[in-house]
């Protein structure tokens, strides 16, 4: 990434921490992945229970690894392969009561906004209540500049793209276009808008000057 890019992504992200700080949450920016992964290390607690969501951001980083290897932190990781669907359910139940959540966001808009779309909801869920901490790793590939940009960014690429991903049978993965379908397995079922935060300083936001995730 040449020079003024990188200072184009330093000055828009420090409007929108600006905008997160109104909005009683904390922002952060990181130049790349490597001191965000070390900022994010650094806001979990010692000793609890950190609850793993879906979010390719998280695993590009290599986050998992090293926050398996803390002393005394235990990740609560619905996506383990030995666990049967009844199992990965229950483990997603149990994550809205973790001490922290590591996940990322769809899309920010510049003032602030974070915007999500999710497929069973347990993602969105723990964002808005549950978690005592929300720590979230947002690449500035996802910045959008109001509420109806980041919803098509959302709806017409991140979504396709992860169905694609994950493999799953929607019209989206054959043509990459959302269809507005209903197929059994649709990612595109729990749209979540964060507006601001009631507790204070509970959802941290870290802001990375760097491509991530979808």
């Amino acid at each position: 990434m040449d020079a003024h890019q990188q200072k184009w992504n330093q000055t828009v992200a420090q409007g929108i921490i600006a905008w997160l700080e109104k909005r009683r949450m904390a922002g952060y920016y990181a130049a790349d992945a490597a001191q965000a992964r070390e900022l994010v290390l650094g806001m979990i607690p010692a000793a609890g229970t950190v609850f793993r969501c879906g979010s390719c951001s998280v695993v590009e980083m290599g986050l998992w690894e090293k926050i398996g290897a803390m002393e005394g932190v235990e990740v609560i990781n619905p996506y383990l392969p030995s666990l049967s669907p009844e199992e990965g359910l229950a483990t997603r139940r149990r994550g809205l009561s973790a001490d922290v959540m590591v996940a990322s966001s769809n899309a920010i808009t510049l003032d602030g906004r974070l915007v999500n779309l999710d497929g069973m909801g347990n993602r969105v869920a723990a964002m808005a209540f549950g978690p005592a901490k929300v720590i979230l790793v947002v690449g500035m590939n996802k910045v959008a500049p109001d509420l109806e940009s980041a919803k098509a960014r959302v709806k017409h690429y991140a979504a396709p793209v992860n169905a694609m991903r994950i493999n799953i049978e929607t019209p989206c993965t054959k043509d990459g276009l959302c269809a507005d379908c209903r197929a059994p397995r649709r990612i595109c079922n729990i749209w979540s808008v964060i507006e601001g935060s009631s507790i204070l300083g509970r959802i941290h936001v870290v802001l990375v000057g760097e491509d991530l995730g979808y």
